[in-house]
């Protein structure tokens, strides 16, 4: 265990970039790049890595929901990931969409899945390998579980959370997103009819979880920053953001690095909520 992850509740869910980069060639562990910028991976990525979609691959764009358990089992199948392979995640953006797919599989039930800390950046930042080839493994017949939605919050149960005590509610979107100043981060198209956020919500943006160099800060910090606004681990918690990517990074935090007993990712999130007639909005 390195010093910056001693003290997590579950530091086995982080690797770091020298452990990656003596294992590129370990047939039982899949590296998986999922990336805001789609086309991030195709410019070079760490060699061995499979490039994810999230736009197409990790939402069911007709649904407007996770995709179905049979396309995350051929996704997966495709990718040479099997039920017992070790899965690493990593992305730009300081993980946002690498901590969705964790999320994901999480939910369908693969426990042996990890985060790169401080992902795309901190790899490009040391200098190590990118390549432009993109590998090709013999597919799979992956199987996964039906989803475990006790990691996911739905509108309904968020509705009737609002104004609760025992419940923290956290918006990890910017200050200028909560306040309803503007619907989306500059460049991104999906959106609410609203602006605003959840009643009683505390607005924690999720970068604030992260150091410089992209990794997660230390449990001290982490603590004092979520607590210091409400979030504490003997309440009910919810994250939400726009789609549920930067909400999932926030989860994981409080989840594992934190050890909250009791926390879910509200993936419907300002979109839905600032979309549904009548649901009660701050300014």
């Amino acid at each position: 265990m390195t010093q910056q992850t001693s003290g997590y509740a579950h530091p086995e869910v982080l690797v770091d970039t020298e452990f990656v980069a003596s294992h590129l060639n370990d047939p039982n562990i899949r590296l998986v790049e999922v990336d805001v910028d789609t086309l991030a991976y195709e410019q070079g990525h760490i060699p061995g890595a499979v490039g994810w979609n999230w736009q197409t691959q990790l939402e069911d764009t007709v649904r407007r929901d996770i995709p179905t358990r049979e396309n995350f089992e051929k996704l997966c199948s495709e990718s040479g990931i099997g039920n017992d392979t070790r899965v690493i995640l990593y992305g730009d953006n300081n993980n946002w969409f690498a901590a969705f797919a964790f999320w994901i599989f999480q939910m369908f039930g693969h426990e042996n899945v990890q985060l790169l800390n401080g992902g795309r950046k901190k790899w490009e930042a040391e200098g190590r390998p990118m390549t432009k080839e993109v590998p090709h493994y013999p597919p799979t017949q992956y199987r996964a579980k039906d989803p475990d939605f006790r990691l996911r919050a739905f509108y309904p149960e968020v509705r009737e959370r609002v104004g609760k005590q025992n419940v923290g509610l956290v918006d990890v979107r910017s200050p200028q997103e909560f306040t309803g100043e503007i619907l989306a981060p500059p460049g991104l198209s999906e959106t609410a009819q609203r602006g605003g956020h959840i009643p009683g919500a505390a607005n924690i943006p999720w970068g604030q979880a992260v150091a410089e160099d992209g990794t997660f800060k230390p449990v001290e910090a982490l603590r004092q920053l979520y607590e210091g606004k409400g979030i504490t681990p003997d309440k009910e918690i919810i994250a939400y953001c726009r789609i549920g990517e930067r909400s999932s990074h926030t989860w994981f935090a409080l989840k594992y690095l934190l050890g909250y007993p009791n926390v879910r990712n509200y993936d419907g999130s300002w979109t839905e909520w600032g979309s549904v007639i009548g649901a009660p909005i701050e300014k």
